[in-house]
């Protein structure tokens, strides 16, 4: 078991060495985003590169730092304004439903814009949903990702 252990050690310490891209590159762009770039950030030598690379792979910290846009991670674009339409229909629920109703408003602009809708199609975006709004908000207690998930189906 012990002889496996440092097997796999080897194996890892070279695996990350040979991930190492050739040439003068900066940290970042040998190492990656991931709580071992954080931790190894000021050491810029090959052996605190390659312990950031295994911390990283052994924590599987990419996934939560893109996400949550931490260890020097970045969300993407897309996640950003995912967030920001979900507090925006959250807040927004009744006069929401006035706009959707009404075909027209703020808050369907609001929609419209953080929904990516290019501005040409809009008036065909606000007709689409003023015609399904029953579809939309069934009851009172109507939850806002339902909301959401049905208004995106104009655009699809």
């Amino acid at each position: 078991m012990k002889r496996l252990m440092i097997s796999g050690c080897a194996l890892a310490l070279f695996t990350g060495f040979a991930a190492l891209p050739a040439g003068a590159q900066t940290f970042d762009q040998n190492v990656g985003c991931g709580l071992g770039s954080v931790l190894m950030k000021e050491r810029d030598a090959t052996l605190f590169q390659v312990l950031a690379i295994t911390t990283n792979g052994i924590l599987f910290n990419h996934t939560i730092g893109i996400t949550l846009g931490v260890f020097g991670c970045q969300q993407p674009a897309v996640f950003v304004e995912n967030e920001r339409l979900k507090t925006f229909v959250a807040a927004n629920m009744d006069s929401l439903a006035q706009d959707m109703a009404a075909g027209n408003g703020e808050a369907i602009a609001t929609v419209a814009e953080l929904m990516g809708v290019p501005a040409e199609k809009r008036p065909e975006f606000y007709a689409a949903l003023q015609s399904n709004f029953r579809e939309i908000y069934t009851s009172g207690g109507v939850q806002s990702a339902d909301v959401i998930e049905i208004s995106r189906r104009p655009l699809l």
